[in-house]
């Protein structure tokens, strides 16, 4: 199956044009509604194999599949007219070597409608960024904190301090150097990725990486305060959704319980009411 779709006003070429210049601000998206909203406000609509933690209630993202990315990502192009997709290759779907993928991101791509594709690593993934790039696929990539590898770092831990700092500057270089129209920095120290961002050509795009990158990123659910007890230091709190979620459901608990919902005006009667005098 394929999502074709017309040319979109916002490429990867536009997104690397913005080096330098006005902040890039990008969020989560994992549904058509959420999209639309994104849409309205940002450059860019990640869909993160974070959706298998935000919706799906997994412990991390080693369990999601292509299926879901597509699922989700067809969602998310549905609902941007302005903001740009772009679609996480999930663990275990380009890890194998350039060829496989390939073949993923170009399924991801012609079945979404997606223009761009993200991937996480550095150095050891430039090889397979740049066989994408010369065939067509856009990649965005990402260094530092990189969740897929979660088990082999030891944790959700700060990436890049002391004796790291040069491996998190060579593996930005890295996928600069192969191609990728902008990068990922997560979770490292704001002084690196202000020596980053200020090394490279291409924007950056931090989460948890301070205030000198060349655009910003976070999980949308996070932002929002979907999430009552959940709260990574990096992430702001814009609204607290959750808390108001619970009070309505709470009220609707009680209401139904009560029977005061639904009320006369939540009805149909039996009979139709009389029509109007005739004008």
């Amino acid at each position: 199956m394929s999502a074709t779709s017309p040319l979109r006003s916002v490429l990867p070429p536009d997104i690397r044009a913005r080096k330098g210049s006005t902040p890039l601000v990008v969020l989560t998206a994992y549904t058509t509604p959420i999209a639309r909203l994104v849409d309205s406000h940002c450059d860019i609509a990640l869909v993160g194999d974070s959706v298998g933690m935000v919706l799906h209630g997994m412990t991390s993202t080693l369990g999601v599949t292509m299926e879901m990315m597509i699922l989700h990502g067809r969602s998310v192009v549905k609902g941007c007219q302005k903001a740009m997709p772009v679609i996480d290759m999930p663990f275990g779907s380009y890890e194998e070597g350039p060829a496989q993928a390939y073949r993923n991101a170009a399924r991801l791509m012609s079945e979404t409608g997606a223009p761009a594709v993200k991937l996480e690593g550095g150095t050891h993934m430039a090889e397979t960024i740049a066989f994408l790039v010369q065939r067509g696929v856009p990649v965005m990539a990402h260094i530092g904190l990189t969740p897929q590898s979660v088990n082999t770092l030891g944790g959700y831990k700060v990436v890049g301090r002391e004796g790291e700092a040069q491996k998190v500057m060579d593996d930005a270089l890295a996928v600069e150097q192969a191609g990728a129209f902008s990068v990922v920095l997560e979770k490292i120290p704001m002084g690196l990725a202000g020596r980053i961002t200020q090394s490279l050509t291409i924007p950056t795009i931090g989460i948890g990486a301070g205030a000198n990158c060349d655009g910003q990123v976070l999980v949308v659910d996070d932002m929002l305060g979907m999430f009552t007890e959940f709260r990574p230091k990096f992430v702001k709190r814009y609204a607290d959704l959750g808390h108001l979620a619970d009070q309505a459901i709470a009220a609707y608990a009680a209401e139904v319980r009560s029977r005061a919902f639904p009320s006369l005006d939540h009805s149909f009667a039996d009979v139709l009411p009389p029509k109007g005098p005739k004008s």
